[in-house]
């Protein structure tokens, strides 16, 4: 999903300006602090040098050679090479001298995923087979032509969804056996609870394509309830029964696929009205708002230096069991040293380049890089931060099996201390701790 334009304007003038000040007032402190020869420094000068190299075809230092890292000599690599992923990895390749210990990876890609393709679309998930230590959350990518039919069905786990581009129509049934048939266009979010019916299909022109993530890690869209699965594998006898039609009527059901149709092409429906119409019948349609406008919303947080929007059951009513954060961080800012208490965080890069480090206690810390269709996993209570290391808007979202959106800012929490315990701890002085902002800023300056 790209940004909508138009929604970065809905927040207050004075609500910005206000924000902007603060940080402005504090930032010439913290520069002072910071060191003259900058790590952010060096992963950017090294990622453009690798990345240049590596379109020159050498994607790393020469053979014999030796770099440096803050000060670190290191040795260079004369093995085999992989120098297109090195210069996509910078920080794993040379990692900072912060980073220890023997830490579980939490990057992954849906790139590297493998794509069922079907007539009518494709998709393909990352769940904890391919990547260990996301166990709360799963995510799929899926794409449908115009016409494209993500067949009736249902899960065991939640579903909560952005649509990434194009236009689909939605339809489900709700816990009152009331039917729901809406539209929903790039941008756009929608829910389902564990086991409600519903179907996805692509509209013109181009149909869609769209991010699920799941509740459960173990999620897999190869293990869901289709419709004609379960109608292949009844009894025509008692399919019959059950319908009270013919068996030569259902005849033809014989011939499905024998793991049902799952995704298959279709025909481009008529008017939304018109759907809502006969899916209704004498009954009135569901009043449960199942979709939402997350680009619709005011920030919840906001500088110049970028913004988080949230949506969790406290505006997306329906989402009991997934909430999440739109991140934009800008060209050289940070999204803060923080943590969140309530779960896990399951993460999928829209758009731009950053590069996140996660302290796992114990002295151990390990930095990995994240592109578009990257995703990022930490677990609950761990401190990291997403730094943005391109030249354009960085955006990402944050996932997390939970009712409401939370988490802890680390300068927000010490300079809300009693700073002689704060000087107590760090090997700081009174004028660095009032440099820090006093404000949960969430996207800090560089």
């Amino acid at each position: 999903m790209l940004e909508n334009p138009s929604s970065q304007l809905d927040t207050s003038a004075r609500g910005a300006r206000d924000a902007d000040s603060v940080m402005a007032e504090h930032a010439a402190p913290r520069i002072e602090a910071q060191n003259a020869r900058s790590r952010r420094e060096f992963v950017g000068l090294a990622a453009a040098s690798l990345a240049g190299a590596a379109i020159a075809g050498y994607g790393q230092p020469s053979r014999g050679a030796e770099t440096e890292s803050q000060g670190r000599p290191v040795a260079s690599d004369l093995g085999p090479q992989s120098k297109s992923l090195d210069a996509r990895n910078p920080d794993s390749y040379v990692p900072p001298a912060s980073d220890h210990g023997e830490v579980q990876s939490f990057w992954n890609s849906f790139s590297v995923s493998h794509r069922r393709i079907q007539t009518g679309g494709w998709t393909r998930q990352v769940n904890v087979n391919d990547f260990p230590i996301a166990k709360e959350m799963a995510g799929v990518n899926m794409r449908l032509t115009a016409g494209g039919i993500r067949e009736l069905h249902w899960h065991s786990a939640a579903e909560w969804a952005l649509m990434l581009s194009g236009n689909a129509r939605l339809t489900t049934f709700d816990f009152e056996h009331r039917p729901f048939v809406g539209d929903v266009a790039e941008g756009d979010l929608w829910y389902f609870p564990a086991g409600q019916p519903h179907s996805i299909q692509g509209l013109g022109p181009d149909g869609c394509e769209f991010l699920l993530v799941f509740d459960d890690g173990k999620f897999s869209e190869g293990d869901t309830t289709l419709l004609t699965d379960w109608a292949l594998h009844t009894p025509r006898e008692v399919l019959g029964k059950d319908w009270s039609v013919s068996q030569a009527a259902l005849s033809g059901i014989s011939g499905l696929p024998p793991e049902g149709k799952y995704i298959f092409q279709g025909k481009i429906p008529g008017t939304l009205a018109d759907d809502k119409k006969a899916a209704a019948h004498s009954r009135k349609l569901s009043p449960e708002a199942f979709t939402f406008r997350l680009q619709n919303t005011l920030p919840a947080k906001k500088t110049g230096s970028g913004e988080v929007r949230i949506a969790d059951s406290t505006n997306f009513t329906i989402a009991t069991n997934i909430a999440v954060a739109w991140v934009k961080v800008k060209p050289g800012g940070l999204r803060e040293l923080h943590w969140h208490p309530n779960s896990d965080e399951w993460q999928y890069y829209l758009q731009g380049k950053g590069r996140m480090t996660v302290f796992f206690n114990a002295g151990k810390a390990r930095t990995a890089d994240f592109g578009p269709s990257d995703v990022g996993y930490v677990p609950r209570t761990l401190g990291h931060y997403i730094e943005n290391t391109g030249t354009t808007d960085l955006i990402f979202l944050e996932l997390f099996k939970a009712q409401r959106y939370q988490d802890f800012s680390l300068s927000d929490w010490i300079t809300h201390t009693p700073p002689e315990l704060i000087l107590d701890h760090l090997p700081i002085d009174q004028k660095t701790l009032d440099g820090i902002p006093r404000s949960d800023f969430a996207v800090v300056p560089p």
